[in-house]
């Protein structure tokens, strides 16, 4: 495959991203709060997350594998990044849930694995094909200004849920309005961290695959959380008016 096959692909796959973002702000994805039995047969939620979230290691350490990858520092450094964000999503975050018996459609968690094939070989194949940085790059202020906003979006993401994990107190069920931190100004800032996590990703790898990251993770938890807002607002009278759904003052 040459250069130009690779950014035709990841061009069709952006605009797939861009249609995915359209149709979800009209269609809630029916998983969490909003799982529904009417998408086919279920599953554990935490297996769910464990299966689609590891997926994209797997596709992605394969795909270095497969074309023999012979990766610099800087290569490596960032693919650390990345592996590092999808440890603690695959084996780390299901096991500090503490909801019990919760599940998820199975038709969600091939999507993501879908999702997660596409943009693991994506990639993969940039690191071990095409990825070329100067022995500098980690002193530019691409890579600094990249991996503080990557730090902080990391940040707000865990920060968030912690707080959303430890709203239940040991055998509580229902749901609360979170308070602290982001939510002070939004409804899903654990959704918001991640969006700034991978724009950061992006900026600091500068490169195709790490832009098609960015914009397909806001492409499916922006709506996410334009829904969960959406049924705050509904389950809770006194729910805070001023809060926005993503982007504080916003959106």
């Amino acid at each position: 495959m040459n250069e130009e096959l690779y950014r035709n692909i990841g061009t069709v796959w952006l605009i797939t991203a861009v249609i995915t973002f359209i149709v979800l702000l009209f269609l809630t994805a029916p998983y969490g709060r909003h799982t529904s039995k009417n998408w086919g047969p279920l599953i554990s939620n935490r297996l769910g997350w464990i299966f689609m979230e590891s997926f994209v290691l797997l596709v992605l350490f394969y795909t270095l594998w497969y074309f023999k990858a012979d990766l610099d520092t800087t290569a490596v450094v960032m693919i650390g990044l990345f592996t590092f964000h999808y440890l603690n999503r695959s084996f780390v975050f299901p096991f500090r849930l503490k909801s019990k018996g919760k599940k998820m459609p199975v038709i969600i968690m091939l999507s993501a694995m879908f999702f997660n094939l596409i943009n693991g070989w994506l990639m993969g194949y940039y690191f071990a094909r095409i990825a070329d940085y100067p022995a500098h790059w980690f002193s530019g202020t691409t890579f600094i200004a990249g991996l503080i906003i990557f730090i902080t979006g990391l940040i707000i993401n865990w920060q968030s849920d912690h707080i959303l994990i430890n709203l239940r107190k040991p055998g509580e069920t229902g749901y609360k309005i979170p308070q602290g931190g982001l939510f002070k100004w939004i409804s899903c800032p654990n959704l918001f961290g991640e969006c700034i996590e991978w724009l950061g990703f992006a900026i600091l790898t500068w490169s195709l695959p790490g832009l098609l990251f960015f914009v397909w993770t806001c492409a499916n938890v922006i709506p996410r959380a334009v829904s969960h807002h959406k049924w705050y607002l509904e389950k809770f009278e006194q729910y805070p008016k001023t809060r926005k759904a993503v982007i504080p003052y916003l959106w």
